[in-house]
């Protein structure tokens, strides 16, 4: 007679999430993301995919930095304002983001409504930037055709010159260089209306879970009054 088989050993993963979900994801997403970034699973572990709607209503994606957590239940990015994504969210302000740490045999979806950050925020990340990453973005005209990269260097030359920023200063100074922060870049928060944490699994038998609340506009810049968590696992 066989032996009788132990699905649950066959298709036991590495890691699961709790049988008894956390009624706040965040601080699982957040420890999720730390422990990417501490062991340097990628170049970039702070990189996710950004989706969302450009002016005209076309469906849009690309690779940005994750710069910060907020608390609350909030991610910040940084982008030209100007640009085809910045445009799209100042029209349709909802985008949806995916982390993935293939290393890790995690991931973790994010969607819901975004809104550009304070001054004050921008301001503070944009001081941190290198020199170069300052000047590129007064230079750039982000996602605007380009006749030459020797135009786009022409135009770098003359933000200095705008600027009052000389060779010398940037040999002298490096990156304490004052450039300040163009009106048309800064910080985006997206704010998590819905959460998913995933785990890979042995057979693709994978732990799924979802978060969900509601948000609703705030008094106070930048900010949302958000409901209470409702968590569902999710087959897989």
């Amino acid at each position: 007679m066989s032996e009788p088989i132990d699905i649950a050993a066959i298709f036991s993963p590495h890691n699961t999430l709790p049988d008894s979900l956390p009624a706040d994801p965040w601080p699982l997403f957040r420890a999720w993301f730390d422990d990417a970034v501490a062991n340097k699973v990628t170049p970039n572990p702070n990189a996710f995919t950004l989706a969302c709607l450009d002016e005209g209503g076309a469906l849009t994606a690309r690779i940005v930095l994750c710069k910060k957590i907020l608390d609350q239940g909030a991610i910040v990015f940084h982008t030209n304002y100007n640009s085809r994504k910045g445009r799209g969210l100042t029209k349709h302000p909802r985008a949806a983001a995916v982390f993935h740490w293939d290393a890790l045999e995690k991931q973790v979806r994010i969607e819901g409504p975004v809104v550009k950050s304070p001054a004050e925020e921008s301001d503070a990340y944009f001081k941190t930037r290198g020199w170069e990453n300052r000047l590129g973005a007064w230079a750039s005209d982000q996602s605007q055709p380009i006749a030459s990269r020797e135009e786009l260097l022409f135009q770098i030359a003359g933000v200095m010159e705008k600027l009052g920023i000389s060779i010398k200063d940037i040999m002298d100074k490096g990156d304490a260089v004052e450039i300040p922060r163009p009106p048309h870049w800064g910080g985006w928060r997206l704010w998590a209306e819905r959460v998913e944490l995933w785990l890979g699994g042995p057979g693709r038998v994978h732990d799924r879970a979802e978060w969900t609340r509601t948000i609703e506009p705030s008094d106070i810049p930048a900010e949302f009054r958000c409901g209470k968590w409702k968590s569902t696992r999710l087959q897989p």
